[in-house]
């Protein structure tokens, strides 16, 4: 039994589901997601909560019972509070800003490096060694957080590059006389 799959997801006020077949859509404040679970779920929309149960005691039910229900509490979190990652630039002379649509990066290359940022996320820089990722879509949050790192990614001698904030980078001894 799918712990998580038995709890409902429960609809804040402002936010409306919609099912159609097995395509749910759910509309806040944020703006609108959908999802569509495949045949071994069945999705109900009950007056202030969406329920999800699976078809039958098949193994692919079961996954797909606690994933789909984490799917949908996904699309609800992002159209009422949205979803952040924080990056952290660390290294001298490294730093972003943005320019209109695009964040320019300076990381030690011969070149600044232009990221287009793609629709559905907003990237704001506080500081010049911050970067703040914001957007309804979890998986377009952490893919566009996971292209920007991957421009510099840390380094264990000094720690250089761009890390996750709160992110432990293992360091290591540099080289012994």
């Amino acid at each position: 039994m799918s712990r998580i799959g038995k709890k409902p997801v429960d609809l804040p006020s402002g936010v409306e589901a919609k099912l159609s077949g097995q395509t749910i859509e759910i509309k806040g404040p944020k703006g609108t997601r959908s999802f569509t679970a495949t045949d071994d779920v069945t999705i109900a929309v009950d007056d202030n909560a969406v329920s999800v149960t699976p078809r039958g005691q098949s193994k692919r039910a079961r996954q797909q019972w606690g994933m789909s229900r984490t799917m949908v509490q996904n699309l609800v979190t992002g159209v009422t509070s949205g979803f952040k990652k924080e990056l952290e630039i660390q290294g001298v002379g490294y730093r972003a800003q943005m320019q209109g649509n695009t964040l320019k990066l300076s990381l030690g290359y011969s070149h600044e490096v232009d990221f287009a940022v793609p629709q559905g996320v907003t990237v704001t820089c506080p500081k010049q060694t911050e970067i703040v990722i914001e957007g309804a879509d979890q998986q377009l949050v952490g893919q566009v957080a996971a292209n920007i790192r991957e421009w510099r990614a840390p380094e264990p001698y000094k720690g250089k590059g761009i890390r996750y904030k709160g992110e432990y980078i293992f360091r290591k001894e540099g080289k012994k006389k």
